[in-house]
């Protein structure tokens, strides 16, 4: 039971902006949203069609089945959504193969770095992918070229330790969701080892990663402590956390929701920066306010750093007749 005080102590809230949904996680959410609508349940979605367990859970509830193969779907005429991270190439030639109705609900940004990718390999370009392994947007990226053809770098230390015989021509491409900071060191690295090598005509890391990273680095040096609403598994909420730890913040936590919140962490402070990784839902962000609001009597202001007016549309096959 918790016995809060009689008087609640004043607690000021800095609300980064922009947080939240980005546009490619929008367009995902609403092909699964619409393919139920149009075409009724259930409908597959290979792997989590955003890294947030809130919004899958809620899809799951109106008839989608999630799947981590294709292997695990029975033969069916229902439609088979890949998820905003993108997938192997061997993915669609599967769906194809046994004939499913596939709807590719890639963020459009993650499909500029596969084609980037493709146009540096048909160049004979051994191409270099800075990222996280085993993230599935890695995955995918890697598995649009032969075996071979991408070699992936995490740090500034595994540039040092690349080998490549000499005349060898190179090009870099990066994952989407990755720190700034990190990824700039990683990428002077590799220009420094590597002058010729060729870089994306434009940056590679996504609008929303750096916009949200940028508003965390405004708000975490004045707050006592910052929550990142967001899931484990999400590489821009994991990012966004680390950015305020290093912008001066040292209570930076990520959390899914309200009742993962560490009250004997957040108990006594006053002053508090939220923000949310680029999968995780506004309504997590009001829960989230509220719990603190039982405790506290709680002042928001948002710090803005940027407006956010990117749309995406829906996949060819979900939009509406004649769009």
């Amino acid at each position: 039971m918790v016995v809060l005080p009689a008087e609640k102590p004043l607690l000021l809230i800095r609300l980064c902006a922009p947080r939240g949904f980005c546009a490619g996680v929008v367009r995902a959410i609403d092909a699964v949203e619409e393919a139920l609508r149009k075409y009724g349940a259930p409908v597959y979605v290979r792997h989590e069609i955003v890294h947030n367990r809130y919004v899958v859970e809620g899809l799951k509830r109106k008839g989608a089945i999630f799947v981590d193969e294709l292997s695990e779907i029975p033969q069916t005429d229902a439609p088979v959504i890949f998820s905003a991270h993108g997938v192997p190439k061997s993915v669609p030639a599967d769906a194809e193969a046994r004939r499913f109705f596939a709807i590719d609900a890639t963020c459009p940004l993650v499909t500029k770095v596969h084609r980037e990718a493709e146009i540096h390999h048909k160049r004979g370009r051994q191409v270099i992918l800075v990222g996280h392994e085993g993230h599935p947007e890695v995955v995918g990226t890697m598995g649009q070229l032969p075996d071979g053809a991408v070699t992936l770098v995490e740090t500034v230390a595994d540039v040092a330790s690349l080998t490549f015989p000499a005349g060898t021509a190179l090009a870099f491409v990066t994952q989407t969701t990755l720190s700034v900071d990190d990824t700039e060191a990683v990428i002077a690295a590799l220009k420094a080892r590597f002058p010729a090598i060729a870089a994306p005509h434009k940056e590679d890391i996504c609008y929303a990663t750096t916009n949200r990273q940028e508003a965390v680095k405004r708000v975490a040096p004045d707050v006592d402590a910052m929550i990142v609403v967001g899931s484990p598994n999400s590489s821009n909420s994991q990012r966004l956390r680390e950015v305020a730890e290093r912008s001066g913040c040292a209570k930076a936590r990520l959390v899914l929701r309200a009742e993962d919140i560490d009250w004997a962490l957040f108990g006594d402070i006053r002053s508090l920066g939220i923000t949310a990784g680029a999968s995780a839902p506004e309504v997590l962000v009001e829960e989230i306010i509220d719990a603190f609001a039982t405790r506290y009597r709680v002042e928001v202001e948002t710090v803005s750093t940027a407006d956010e007016s990117v749309f995406f549309p829906l996949p060819k096959t979900l939009r509406p007749e004649g769009a």
